[in-house]
């Protein structure tokens, strides 16, 4: 039945007044948004552990909306995708595609093209020319085997098969690279230096190709001028040239203007170059060249790196990126009928393209990257890469079929050729490439060997820390700690990371251009717009301190990997500890307390930090320490109040160690509680044997390791003796006699007599946290004293610092469940027919 587009109405009156919203456009176009952008989401979630960007699954998404699975339910596609409601719904998605090529221009720095050299210029050149003579080859063989498309123009033809299958899609591109951390290794940078010099090929190709469509085509009953190309063609020189003389410099003026040293952004600035944004996509238009070509020229012409450019990505790239470019994705999956590839023949053809694309990008690239000395892995993984497809391609298909160069088979094989390619892009790399971390020597990996040191070994008198920040919020906190571990006998190397997640937007992608380097954070003098203003502000005043040397840096990761950051910072700069942030962070005190949960992925985070670290950890459990009237410094006459708990082991005697440190400043006022079993209840021992049923989320975990408990107990005696006859006078010292662990932990933590709780983690338990072994977790990874301190709802006051002593002994651990002493000789034999590793964890008599 025929529909006349102009009845369409916007609004409906409502379902009391009769009216179906599915009838009219707009509310028809919020029913498609909101299901596009579920499904759209739900792939990408299915999608993440495969680390594939999320234009997979936008383009998944909408062919499975499309006529290929959902809509082969007639009832369906007529009443959420009618054929009336394509121009609304494509017009809608066009002004996010327009908007998001200016972000793209806007990512594009021609200065880092024209310095990046022959290398990536022979290396794009290569990637473009094989790959567009092979589809030129294939375009010969598609038309003689699909139905339709000898009818099509042969010029146009060729050239739009040429461009599909020569194109490397930037922003794609640098998306995955970020993802594995490649983005500013040497593999990467040229990656993207020959993607940058494919991307500004291709918008030729592409203008070239849009000038062909209409050339030969016909137009009520005549044939158009081929002069009419070439107009088209120097039309759109000028239309360059114009923004390049004209329009760049004047971009420049506002950049300036907008500066930060001239205040803040003026809007009117803000909204002009957004109404520049559409006028020159009229323009292109006007002249017969696609819109979005002048959206990226007009990106192109605003000045990299500055405010404005960043305060423009703030405005509209989540709006763009996440709300409306998902719907030109699934719109080009709306129009991709899988089904039009039916029988041997259209799939071999399928075959043929995905093959050749594969095999001229990859083979056309490698070759030459071996001519230029690359070696072999590098030169395949950077054939790889360059392999990728994605939004540029999307473009190029969508125009081609707009102007009735690609059919419907063509267009589907073209489509699905492009999934594929960049669907393989990250296993692929991941397979073939790992880029060399270069080794650092081990040095000091705990704060016991630093006082341990040999006189001879000038490093003992350095402390170096590795703090990590989510945010401005972990500021003080980590200020007022790392002050209170500084002493007079040993300089103290402060490196601060800023914890950022990797996002699929623009500004994530530039930051990890400017914070890494070859492939890792890097760290840097302090400068203007390092991370918050306050944050660099707040480090910058405290370095001023003496003997403090801060140096910032920021991770930006997916928070799978963030522990890899971490960890190789730590290795590379040869940390003594890790201090991190806890994923929860308690404000206020008493009824007006509330806590701010940063999310769960922040706490796997920690735990694999935990598991990898190369040094000793803390992880600070922040209640507002440092939130004081003034934080400690070398004179100050406010002490805090730091506890130490002391119960014996490898962590405790770590936690003693920073303790003696904390000693030696002179605001600091340290009290350490060692608990003792009461008499007559030392031989009623525990022991702890791996169950491996148990979840390690939700029970905790202890060293599997094989340790001598007399040798244990006697190095927990020389460590506290040492300990009362170096600080004997400057800290407290009480032994606590307990038959209740937990009533006598938290009877300090909810006392306020101290700021700072410090705990070890007891992986190696002594008999009193042993009895703790089956008491349900709520953080495991904090080890039974300090998951008491922690929990939620016990009353507790002070901030907490969970400490684990590196040591590789330890490193495996598992879940137990504990035998009672009397029951522990029926289990015996049992134990021993088991391997030390998978055995008995301890005995503690």
């Amino acid at each position: 039945m025929a529909f006349n587009i102009t009845a369409i109405k916007t609004a409906s009156n409502g379902v009391w007044q009769g009216d179906n919203p599915l009838d009219f456009a707009f509310p028809l176009l919020i029913v498609q948004t909101v299901l596009i952008l579920v499904v759209s989401r739900f792939l990408a979630f299915l999608l993440k552990p495969l680390r594939q960007p999320k234009v997979i699954a936008e383009i998944i998404g909408g062919i499975l909306l499309g006529p290929s699975a959902f809509g082969r339910n007639k009832e369906y596609m007529h009443r959420i995708f009618p054929k009336w409601s394509s121009p609304i719904l494509e017009s809608v998605a066009s002004i996010g595609l327009l908007f998001f090529l200016f972000l793209v221009g806007l990512e594009l720095d021609l200065n880092s093209i024209r310095r990046s050299g022959k290398r990536a210029f022979g290396i794009a050149l290569a990637g473009i020319s094989l790959p567009f003579i092979c589809g030129i080859g294939v375009a010969f063989v598609l038309r003689k085997n699909i139905d339709g498309l000898d009818q099509v123009g042969f010029p146009q033809f060729l050239v739009f098969m040429g461009v599909a299958l020569s194109i490397t899609a930037f922003p794609v591109l640098a998306r995955i690279l970020a993802e594995l951390k490649l983005l500013t290794t040497q593999v990467g940078e040229t990656a993207m230096a020959a993607a940058a010099f494919n991307d500004v090929a291709a918008w030729i190709l592409l203008a070239l190709a849009v000038a062909l469509a209409g050339d030969g085509s016909e137009s009520g009953g005549q044939k158009k001028s081929p002069l009419i190309a070439v107009w088209v063609l120097l039309s759109g020189l000028a239309f360059v040239g114009f923004m390049m003389l004209v329009i760049r410099p004047a971009m420049k003026w506002v950049a300036r203007r907008c500066s930060g040293e001239q205040g803040v952004v003026d809007e009117a600035y803000i909204c002009l170059t957004l109404a520049g944004v559409m006028l020159s996509g009229f323009m292109t238009d006007l002249i017969g060249i696609h819109s979005i070509f002048g959206a990226f020229v007009f990106g192109l012409t605003i000045p990299k790196g500055g405010e404005f450019a960043e305060r423009l990505m703030e405005r509209i790239e989540d709006f763009v990126s996440g709300l409306l470019l998902p719907l030109y994705f699934a719109s080009s999956g709306l129009k991709t009928n899988v089904a039009t590839i039916h029988g041997a023949r259209a799939w071999g053809m399928l075959s043929l393209v995905i093959t050749t694309a594969c095999a001229g990008k990859i083979i056309g690239t490698f070759a030459v990257a071996m001519m230029f000395m690359i070696p072999f892995k590098e030169s395949i993984t950077l054939g790889v890469l360059m392999n990728t497809k994605g939004l540029v391609e999307l473009i190029v298909l969508n125009i081609g079929k707009e102007k009735k160069v690609l059919n419907d088979e063509t267009f589907a094989i073209l489509v699905l050729m492009a999934l594929f390619t960049t669907f393989i892009t990250t296993p692929t790399v991941m397979a073939i490439y790992k880029p060399a971390r270069g080794g650092t020597p081990r040095t000091h990996r705990k704060l016991r060997d630093l006082s341990s040191a040999t006189n001879v070994d000038s490093s003992k008198d350095e402390l170096r820390i590795l703090a990590c920040a989510h945010g401005p919020g972990n500021v003080s906190s980590l200020i007022s700690l790392v002050e209170a571990t500084r002493s007079t006998k040993k300089q103290l190397k402060l490196f601060i990371m800023h914890l950022v997640e990797l996002t699929e937007r623009s500004s994530s992608i530039i930051m990890v251009q400017r914070a890494r380097k070859n492939g890792f954070p890097f760290f840097n003098r302090f400068r203007r717009g390092e991370w918050h203003d306050r944050v660099a502000g707040a480090f910058q005043a405290y370095s001023q301190l003496g003997r403090v040397s801060v140096r910032p840096t920021t991770a930006i990761s997916p928070l799978s990997t963030m522990h890899e950051d971490i960890c190789h910072v730590a290795e590379d700069k040869r940390v003594t500890m890790i201090i991190l942030p806890f994923h929860k962070q308690w404000r206020g005190e008493g009824g007006d307390e509330s806590m701010e949960n940063v999310g769960y992925g922040w706490r796997g985070v920690n735990q694999r930090v935990i598991k990898h670290a190369p040094c000793s950890v803390g992880v600070l459990v922040d209640r507002g320490f440092g939130n004081g009237p003034q934080t400690p410094g070398p004179t100050a006459t406010v002490a805090q109040r730091i506890c130490i708990l002391f119960f014996g082991g490898p962590d405790d005697r770590e936690a003693l160690e920073l303790g003696g440190m904390m000693a030696e400043h002179p605001a600091v006022k340290v009290t350490v509680v060692r608990f003792v079993e009461k008499d007559g209840l030392e031989l009623d021992g525990v022991t702890l044997r791996p169950s491996p049923n148990k979840c390690s989320e939700n029970n905790y975990s202890f060293s599997t390791a094989t340790m001598n408990r007399e040798k244990e107990k006697e190095l927990d005696e020389t460590a506290v003796a040492e300990f009362k006859s170096k600080w004997d006078g400057v800290a407290d010292y009480t032994e606590k006699k307990t038959s209740n662990i937990v009533e006598g932990v938290l009877t300090i933590g909810q006392s306020s007599d101290y700021d700072l709780v410090v705990v070890g983690k007891g992986r190696f338990p002594s008999n009193m946290v042993a009895e703790l072994a089956d008491r349900q977790a709520e953080h495991a990874e904090l080890g039974p004293i300090g998951d008491i301190l922690t929990s939620s709802g016990q009353g507790v006051v002070s901030s907490v610092l969970v400490v684990q002593q590196h040591d590789m002994i330890h490193a495996d651990e598992a879940p137990v469940a504990k035998i009672m002493h009397t029951n522990y000789e029926k289990f015996r034999a049992d134990i021993d027919n088991q391997s030390s590793g998978t055995g008995e964890i301890s005995k503690a008599v």
